[in-house]
């Protein structure tokens, strides 16, 4: 579609309102799944259940998101008003489902039922939602912003990060002010409100005109054979470098408060998560749109496993996050491996797609970046687990302050995530080949 009929043909052919703005309002209610650690230990007092145990429903449902994303992602391709509906209804279900059962669970203290009630609500049902509500305004992002891919799938993705800065102070404030059982009000408040959001986007989502999809099985191929057009190990090592880059940023980040104390900045912990938010969503945009320009957008992937490499590497040699406390250089050098660890996070989901789509083409995007997305589901079962094994199990536990942290369990995190990244960057350098338009560049 030219840039003269999206201006001159009214709303219904307004790239922003077909695309952007729908994405935006499905991204940043089904990203705000981020928020859990604002209610996580709220959740676990008010039910009766250590924190542990209910922390599993987050691992659920990113493990379903990536799940859902890789099954339904044919669904995703054929039909995006069966999938943004589906987002919507999933996603708005399960979180007043989760509000439910935290309301049973106030009643029944220490209940089975409320617990598995929750992982299969915020884990499962809150999961498919997440899966088909990210995958959906993706390939029609790319489809309206054909000259600018990077950039549309920033914009969208950067809503989905910026979720957590966005709604984080509004859930603070709800839980404050709710009163008695206010953490299960919230959810049942946000179910609403979210889904009003979503149905909104879904209503304005559309493809543009000029494209049509491939009908049958005759005129188009299946995901194999797209694959296929390239040798499989360039799939294998784009699968794998997005695995790494989200299994090293979800151990770090989840370390991240203590790591922040652990340099003496207990005071700025809110301030510095609000930050490190801005700045995973800023990679999202940045990246991408930066990726743009760029012969070979797995070029952007380098630089964010390069970034992280030296970085990592230099907290490491001078023990930052042990040692950091009163020494400002250290300090801003783990300030620095932070923000750069959660801009490259979120880089690496905004470039994906336009990855893709410049080896495999547009016909079956929606699909290949659903399957792409199972790397999601595995790295949310393992990023967490391990860090906090790794955590568990080295260094030694001080009291500062009054609360219980291990330093050098925190360093020690560091030598698991830079061990990755330099097989990550590996990957890129050897697996990854050039696409045909960066050669002929």
């Amino acid at each position: 579609m030219s840039e003269q009929t999206s201006k001159s043909g009214g709303w219904r052919t307004n790239k922003w309102v077909r695309a952007a703005i729908p994405a935006l309002l499905l991204h940043c209610s089904i990203g705000t799944v981020y928020c859990w650690s604002i209610f996580s230990q709220e959740i676990a007092d008010y039910i009766g259940y250590s924190k542990g145990a209910t922390e599993w429903a987050f691992s659920f449902a990113i493990f379903f998101l990536g799940m859902s994303a890789a099954f339904l992602g044919n669904i995703v391709e054929k039909d995006i008003h069966k999938s943004s509906l589906i987002a919507t209804i999933c996603f708005a279900t399960g979180m007043a489902l989760t509000g439910f059962f935290i309301y049973y669970g106030g009643q029944h203290q220490q209940s089975p039922v409320s617990l598995i009630g929750i992982y299969l609500s915020y884990g499962f049902i809150m999961g498919v939602g997440l899966g088909t509500g990210y995958l959906s305004p993706v390939k029609t992002l790319m489809l309206w912003f054909q000259d600018r891919k990077g950039l549309a799938t920033g914009l969208a993705v950067a809503g989905f990060g910026a979720a957590k800065a966005i709604a984080s102070p509004i859930m603070q404030s709800m839980l404050e002010n709710l009163g008695e059982g206010g953490i299960y009000k919230m959810f049942i408040i946000l179910a609403v409100v979210y889904f009003i959001m979503m149905f909104i986007g879904h209503l304005l989502l559309a493809k543009p005109a000029d494209w049509h999809e491939p009908q049958g099985k005759d005129s188009k191929p299946s995901i194999i054979e797209v694959l296929k057009t390239k040798p499989i190990s360039n799939y294998v090592g784009i699968w794998v470098m997005f695995y790494i880059n989200i299994t090293c940023g979800l151990a770090l980040i989840s370390q991240e408060k203590m790591i922040v104390k652990c340099v003496g900045l207990a005071a700025y912990v809110g301030i510095i998560s609000t930050i490190s938010a801005i700045f995973n969503a800023g990679g999202r945009l940045g990246f991408s749109s930066w990726a743009d320009t760029m012969k070979d957008r797995n070029t952007i992937y380098k630089m964010i496993f390069i970034l992280s490499i030296v970085f990592t590497a230099l907290v490491m040699i001078t023990s930052g996050i042990k040692n950091g406390e009163g020494n400002g250089l250290l300090v801003f050098l783990v300030l620095a491996l932070i923000f750069i660890v959660n801009a490259g996070y979120g880089g690496g989901f905004s470039n994906v797609p336009t990855l893709l789509s410049d080896h495999y083409g547009m016909g079956s995007i929606s699909a290949i970046h659903g399957i792409t997305l199972s790397a999601w589901a595995f790295a949310g079962l393992t990023g967490n687990q391990v860090a906090t094994y790794i955590v568990n199990h080295s260094g030694e536990w001080i009291d500062h302050d009054g609360v219980k942290m291990n330093p050098v369990g925190y360093q020690n995190v560091l030598y698991f995530t830079i061990a990755l990244y330099i097989i990550a960057l590996i990957l890129c350098l050897v697996l990854v080949k050039p696409t045909d338009k960066s050669k002929q560049a």
